[in-house]
């Protein structure tokens, strides 16, 4: 039994990771149907946009805010850095994942990364990358007005985690607007996309190392 309650919340944490990450690999434009979101990530050839993360917990005064950038590149390339307040970035290109933490003015390996979590992360998002919402085993997904996709946890033991997740379509196709992880009454992360740019030339070395 603690060897499962242990599974779990490993499992959960897992894919809060992945949630945070969600918006930073995926884009899908304006659309009525799951078809239409499919053909929209179709045409994503690269992203670049900074974001803004806000942490929302009932016994802070006032949210904590992070801020950074992320660029993607198709088929699996991936630099989601964290600028401000603590500097961080993680690599993901040509299978081959890393993730380095600022300490004073350099920046250093993180040798404790779980590579078979991020394994499990990377194949929640291959499903996201192709619009396949509701193709995907761990959330029920409903399309409603608004342009809004709603994630709601199948297993009730992942639900204690994580209530849902909303996100928020830009009108511009091949963009989301922004992202929220509802993880219980009043506690909740959101994320907003800004200054968006899709499909322009990103070099690969960009997603090489941490310069």
């Amino acid at each position: 039994m603690k060897n499962d309650k242990m599974a779990i919340t490993w499992r959960s944490r897992t894919f809060a990771v992945a949630l945070l990450l969600l918006a930073g690999w995926i884009s899908i434009g304006w659309a009525d149907t799951w078809e239409q979101i499919r053909g929209a990530t179709g045409t994503i050839k690269t992203i670049r946009a900074d974001f803004i993360q806000e942490k929302h917990l009932n016994i802070l005064s006032r949210p904590l805010i992070s801020r950074g950038v992320f660029y993607y590149q198709a088929p699996n390339s991936l630099r989601w850095e964290y600028t401000s307040p603590v500097g961080s970035i993680l690599l993901m290109h040509k299978g081959k994942i890393r993730r380095y933490i600022k300490t004073g003015n350099d920046f250093v390996e993180d040798s404790r990364m779980n590579p078979k979590g991020t394994q499990i992360v990377l194949q929640e998002i291959a499903l996201w990358l192709g619009g396949r919402f509701s193709d995907d085993p761990a959330f029920d997904a409903t399309l409603e007005d608004g342009r809004k996709v709603v994630l709601t946890p199948k297993e009730k033991a992942f639900s204690k985690m994580i209530e849902h997740i909303d996100l928020k379509l830009s009108d511009t196709p091949g963009i989301i607007e922004s992202v929220t992880i509802y993880e219980g009454q009043d506690s909740y992360t959101r994320l907003e996309f800004l200054n968006t740019v899709i499909n322009k030339e990103i070099k690969e070395a960009l997603f090489l190392g941490i310069s």
